[in-house]
């Protein structure tokens, strides 16, 4: 229900009264969301495996005052925030704790700013990542990140989990592309990071800090973004292989021979399977593995060439360029099917997200190939081969116990295999809840420690988000 200044507060516990009276003072009743099964579906995010708590109240703020009204009364009653974008995360970083105040910020959804000549947007946190792409995109500008929800997923919550996407291999990820922010802190103080020049080293790169933190440290209200010129349209190509080690080799081929492509996808055998098995796509059913490249240069059919006989020469069975948008649509499209392929398998998929060195991409692999063995599991690997971030996605039924155990066992395998193999156990859906262990492994207990201390400094009643990360 949306509550009114008039009306009584909830007969649940005097402390949530007391709460929502203190956020109406502040906000617009339709702001205010306390009705348990309208809360309830505010609880979390995508991930398995992730528990949930209760919120006690759900915030949608419409502006930067507002927010810092919320975090006012935060501090004041000593209650945790969990600050929230669309909910598209896989790491559970979004998922309320007991008695929280979810801050939903998808209501502020403005661009404010597009300016061609310095080549930045100014956004509010909740804009949609395709709005924003479209919009620069009439400007003859690009706005490179695009995660695979980008047509749902948020700007602030793209920050907040330092996201990735398919242009990564050229482009870069989210984080190159903030260039500064305005964060209210955690007392409700309005801090502004970074700046909107085309260079800038003044300090420590606070803005940066504030990009992965997962809303540990401050809530991201307006966003400096760097743009690029929109590029020409990108030409697809597709190899087909016998293996996933020749698949992996022709990567390597590709990148030590200094080519750029603006994509390059991998598909094991696995995952070919499923989504000819959903589409009838046709792929031949002796593809073990599939290499989707593509150019967005001045001569996309050059390039195309070029790394088509890098292909050959590592043992593509088949070498498929498209000749113009469409025919690279096409090719696409396997890739684009492949979850809804592998969910159509079991109905529960977990995704791992696993990033190693390009050089060791062939064994990441055949690694998680034996982990599915071991565990009699349908895994399979989608990869942004370009700069080795592995999803191994685990298919299994959630309503079979023993089945949901060895789905959990095989993806904390999968992320010791990344770590043998000289990776990280995230390369761009962030730790959250589910990775919170594997964090600590990866940094060791001096980086956790470090990790705290600037938690605290930012943070230092613990409000913010708590329980994610560490």
């Amino acid at each position: 229900m949306i509550m009114s200044r008039s009306e009584a507060p909830p007969d649940d516990t005097a402390v949530t009264g007391d709460l929502v009276g203190h956020l109406l003072n502040g906000l617009p009743a339709e702001a205010v969301l306390t009705d348990p099964d309208v809360t309830a579906s505010y609880a979390h995010d995508m991930a398995s495996f992730c528990p949930a708590g209760t919120p006690a109240v759900v915030v949608l703020p419409r502006t930067v005052e507002q927010v810092q009204h919320v975090m006012r009364t935060a501090t004041a009653l000593r209650v945790p925030v969990v600050p929230q974008g669309a909910r598209t995360g896989l790491s559970g970083a979004a998922n309320a704790c007991d008695g929280c105040i979810v801050l939903s910020l998808t209501k502020m959804d403005r661009i404010l700013e597009v300016n061609p000549v310095d080549r930045v947007a100014v956004v509010e946190p909740g804009v949609v990542n395709a709005a924003l792409a479209r919009a620069v995109g009439a400007h003859g500008l690009y706005y490179p990140p695009d995660p695979s929800s980008w047509e749902t997923c948020t700007i602030g919550g793209n920050i907040g989990t330092a996201s990735g996407g398919l242009c990564c291999v050229k482009y870069g990820v989210t984080a190159e592309y903030v260039l500064g922010l305005d964060v209210v802190l955690a007392d409700g103080r309005l801090m502004s990071t970074g700046r909107r020049t085309a260079k800038g080293v003044a300090g420590y790169d606070l803005t940066r800090l504030f990009v992965g933190s997962e809303g540990s440290l401050g809530i991201v209200v307006r966003a400096v973004l760097a743009l690029r010129p929109k590029p020409p349209g990108q030409l697809v190509l597709a190899a087909e292989f016998a293996s996933g080690a020749a698949a992996c080799d022709a990567v390597c081929r590709i990148m030590a021979g200094g080519h750029v492509p603006s994509l390059l996808e991998l598909m094991d055998r696995t995952t070919v399977r499923a989504v000819n098995d959903l589409a009838h796509m046709g792929l031949p059913d002796s593809t073990q593995a599939l290499l989707l490249a593509a150019f967005d240069t001045a001569d996309p059919a050059a390039d195309l060439a070029a790394v088509g006989a890098l292909c050959e020469a590592a043992g593509a069975l088949g070498v498929v360029p498209a000749e113009d948008a469409a025919e690279s649509e096409l090719l696409l499209q396997a890739r684009r099917l492949s979850l809804p392929a592998l969910e159509a398998a079991k109905g529960t998929t977990m995704i791992d997200d696993v990033c190693v060195p390009r050089s060791r991409l062939g064994e990441m692999l055949d690694g998680v190939e034996r982990i599915s063995r071991k565990h009699r599991l349908t895994i399979g690997v989608v990869a942004h081969a370009g700069d080795g971030n592995t999803h191994p996605t685990v298919c299994f039924d959630a309503a079979d116990p023993d089945e949901s155990r060895r789905a959990r066992e095989s993806f904390d395998e999968i992320m010791a295999l990344g770590l043998e193999l000289g990776g990280t156990i995230t390369g761009e859906h962030g730790v959250g809840l589910l990775k919170k262990e594997w964090l600590a492994r990866e940094i060791g207990p001096v980086g956790v420690e470090m990790q705290r201390a600037v938690k605290q400094v930012f943070d230092p009643l613990g409000i913010l988000n708590p329980g994610k990360l560490f």
